[in-house]
């Protein structure tokens, strides 16, 4: 067994409380400028204290990841054992892309304007060394529900199991860090409110109005729900921590949800993406699929706030265990 990380290690804001608003930047990285840009990340949290100190009642906070390339670029090894490029998965009907990406920054808020200012900054910050790739801005739909209408997340876990769930152990060579897998979704909302309540019920594998799991005998084989759950070889579920944020654009007609999972192992939300798409248990694919479109696909490590204030540290930290 590897022998404790021998530093005390403050995790990044992972485990956050829900807002009611949150940015999501992916940045590609430029050719070269992977190191200059490593040296700039530890300089965030001063950009997040400099906007959030105006209204420190409104939590606004932000999480660094970083993907495979960049990593190998800035770092070299040792590496995250579970960070890679993120994997496409190809279904018979409907497919999970892999987009580009090196650095993805989720900020969050109880208020837009916070997270929208942190964005700006963040952005002139790596002026010259990253071009924003994907930019999504999430808002909070009356009682956490998904533009489809439906409460999103209530099966998140909380507490103690949250940080199970989504943040690596004293074990692990990088401890109190997490992958995350982000993937911006549009919905089909005409051909979505075509349907009934109770085939889009049925669809989701909940009520709509009440918020409540449908029966295992009427639940379908290919209901979000159903193909959502993974367990372990003992028949216990394994968890990841969502924090999915609707968005939109009226002008555009685009409506969506960014869907954003942190888990201390990575395979467990690839597990749930292997089975949404190609199906499983009878189910060809995740029904909700028919009416939802990926657009894009990452995968990255975040550190912990330890390793971003001190790299060398936790780099030699890493190597010793």
């Amino acid at each position: 067994m590897n022998a404790p990380h021998p530093a005390a290690v403050i995790p990044q804001q992972v485990t956050g409380p829900l807002t009611e608003a949150a940015v999501f930047l992916v940045m590609r990285v430029n050719p070269g400028r992977a190191r200059a840009a490593a040296d700039l990340l530890g300089d965030v949290p001063g950009l997040v204290r400099s906007v959030g100190f105006r209204a420190p009642e409104l939590s606004l906070s932000c999480v660094i990841g970083m993907g495979s390339d960049f990593w190998d670029a800035a770092y070299g090894t040792p590496k995250p054992g579970q960070l890679h490029p993120f994997r496409a998965v190809r279904g018979a009907k409907h497919s999970a892309p892999a987009t580009p990406g090196d650095l993805l920054f989720h900020l969050r808020a109880r208020r837009q304007d916070l997270c929208f200012e942190l964005a700006h900054r963040i952005a002139d910050s790596f002026a010259g060394l990253a071009e924003v790739e994907d930019e999504v801005h999430g808002f909070r739909y009356f009682d956490e529900r998904d533009l489809l209408g439906f409460v999103d997340g209530t099966e998140n876990p909380a507490g103690t199991i949250a940080e199970a769930a989504a943040l690596t152990g004293a074990n692990d060579p990088f401890p109190g860090s997490s992958y995350v897998v982000v993937q911006r979704y549009t919905h089909d909302l005409s051909a979505w409110r075509g349907l009934s309540v109770e085939a889009q019920e049925a669809a989701v594998g909940r009520t709509k109005l009440e918020d409540l799991e449908l029966p295992d005998e009427a639940k379908s084989p290919d209901a979000h729900i159903v193909l959502n759950v993974v367990q372990d070889a003992d028949g216990r579920e394994r968890k990841i921590l969502r924090d999915n944020m609707p968005f939109g654009s009226i002008k555009d007609g685009t409506f969506g949800t960014y869907f954003i999972g942190y888990a201390a192992d990575v395979s467990t939300t690839e597990l749930m993406l292997e089975r949404m798409f190609t199906g499983a248990d009878g189910a060809s694919h995740d029904r909700l699929l028919d009416f939802s479109t990926a657009h894009t696909g990452n995968l990255f490590f975040v550190p912990s706030q330890t390793f971003l204030d001190d790299p060398e540290t936790g780099l030699r930290a890493a190597a010793d265990t």
